[in-house]
């Protein structure tokens, strides 16, 4: 039977497997970072030095990317869709993402639907999709890509850029509940919850 140094070895593998499941850039430089240094502690204590110095640099590059994310500015723009046949490709390679949060029936391409694409570091990172009606904006799409959701674009939009909807004559943002996750985000972003189970944001 393996002992406990081996199923420690095991741990570390199956960790760093995991990692690289992570859609998230910075949850998987996380995860990684723990299941190389779980590998690092691995290798000196079955006297394998290679093993351990390697898994020890792992660690520091991972470290280095982190420090990087946390404390690098990012450049954010919205940009309003100006040409369609982008836009389209975004939301067709998207789609299904973004029907696992929130749930839309209307074509997307529909000329009188609002459309927003969310730029970090001139990136598309995300699109926002809303239906005017008078003062108000009722979102259909709100989605950022994976490998950006990290809340910045949502506090971005909901929080530094309400004079871009206020700009507009636009005083107030609903939104349908979609999935659980989803809700948390709207709840994160400042959203109250109605009766009708729609959120509302006032501007």
């Amino acid at each position: 039977m393996p002992g406990w140094q081996e199923w420690l070895g095991y741990v570390a593998s199956l960790i760093v497997l995991v990692s690289l499941l992570m859609s998230s850039v910075k949850r998987l430089r996380w995860i990684n970072l723990i299941g190389s240094l779980v590998f690092a502690v691995y290798g000196f204590l079955i006297s394998a030095l290679p093993v351990a110095l390697m898994n020890l640099g792992i660690v520091i590059i991972n470290g280095y990317y982190l420090y990087q994310m946390y404390t690098k500015k990012d450049y954010f723009k919205l940009m309003a869709v100006s040409d369609l046949t982008y836009f389209n490709l975004f939301v067709e390679n998207y789609e299904k993402d973004m029907k696992a949060f929130m749930a839309f029936e209307e074509e997307l391409d529909n000329p009188s639907l609002i459309k927003v694409f969310m730029l970090r570091n001139t990136v598309p990172a995300g699109v926002l999709v809303g239906k005017r009606h008078e003062d108000t904006l009722d979102i259909l799409v709100d989605y950022v890509t994976p490998m950006y959701r990290d809340f910045k674009m949502g506090q971005f939009l909901y929080q530094e850029q309400t004079s871009y909807f206020k700009d507009q004559g636009i005083k107030k943002l609903t939104s349908k509940p979609g999935s659980e996750k989803h809700q948390d985000y709207l709840k994160r972003m400042g959203f109250n919850q109605e009766q009708d189970h729609s959120f509302v944001k006032n501007l």
